[in-house]
């Protein structure tokens, strides 16, 4: 097979490693871009949006971490009430992301800087 005649491989793995490489740092690249681009956007802000959002997310760990765990406790720490419990934490959860998103979601979409090639 490995004759003067023979067809060059259908992959090269050499290239298909690089690619790969390649691949995974620019995604890399890509998400380091956006959390620069979002601790350069909190600069600009006031002191009380940080604090409120520092506090935000406390409140919210306190509230899932030890309001909601007390349902399965009250009940008897069954596998109905840890069920229960999971399908109410991720419904929380979702509400609270939304929640988040309206009041302290930072816009980066007029930071802007060129990216090295």
């Amino acid at each position: 097979m490995d004759g003067p005649g023979a067809k060059p491989p259908f992959f090269d793995i050499r290239d298909e490693k690089e690619g790969a490489l390649q691949r995974l740092k620019d995604a890399a690249d890509t998400r380091r871009e956006e959390r620069i681009k979002r601790v350069m956007a909190q600069e600009g802000e006031a002191l009380l949006i940080t604090v409120g959002r520092v506090l935000y997310l406390s409140s919210c760990i306190l509230f899932d971490g030890l309001i909601l765990v007390e349902i399965p406790v009250r009940m008897g720490r069954t596998l109905s009430a840890w069920l229960l419990y999971f399908a109410l934490l991720s419904v929380v959860i979702g509400i609270q992301r939304h929640i988040y998103s309206l009041w302290f979601e930072v816009d980066i979409s007029q930071i802007d800087f060129d990216r090295p090639q």
